[in-house]
């Protein structure tokens, strides 16, 4: 993630950045736009993009994260594609092998082996599944709403050229 030119260390405290690039990024109710790193820590910290192999979050917002490794508390995050996922709190979309969320909200969530303590979700997609998750479409749901929409999709395309030569 980071080279031999970046520094080691990173530690903001109040502070804001464009773009950083280090080994270990510390930040603490500060923010960054980019932020590419072996490992990060964010306390009530935000940033709206992160690369980095480990990922420690408190209190914090991240737009777009991806990682190896995710460890996220009371955070909010846009989109997670990650190897391992550990959440709590609420995303958009959660994209990971293994995937472990304590009382998430997700839009989306897809995992080969989901753990939930409570999970509710608009579109869940999960291989091995343990714990409560409370979602409105599953994946056969989601295969038929695709199908259902996709015909219907098809027939207003179909119709509208009809009614295009008609007219000409």
């Amino acid at each position: 993630m980071s080279d031999a030119n970046d520094p080691q260390v990173v530690n903001m405290n109040n502070a804001s950045s464009d773009e950083i690039k280090a080994n270990l990024v510390r930040m603490h109710q500060s923010a960054a736009n980019n932020v590419f790193t072996d490992e990060i820590g964010l306390t009530q910290s935000a940033a709206a993009g992160v690369k980095s192999a480990t990922v420690s979050a408190s209190e914090s917002a991240i737009f777009a994260l991806e990682a190896e490794e995710v460890n996220l508390a009371k955070s909010a995050v846009g989109v997670i594609h990650a190897e391992d996922v550990h959440l709590q709190g609420s995303a958009a979309v959660v994209v990971g092998n293994e995937v472990a969320l304590r009382d998430g909200y997700a839009l989306a969530v897809a995992g080969r082996d989901v753990r939930a303590d409570r999970i509710d979700s608009l579109v869940f997609f999960g291989q091995n599944v343990q714990g409560e998750v409370n979602t409105m479409i599953d994946t056969r749901g989601a295969i038929l709403a695709g199908t259902i929409s996709g015909i219907l999709s098809g027939l207003v395309l179909l119709a509208g050229s009809l009614l295009l030569r008609r007219r000409k």
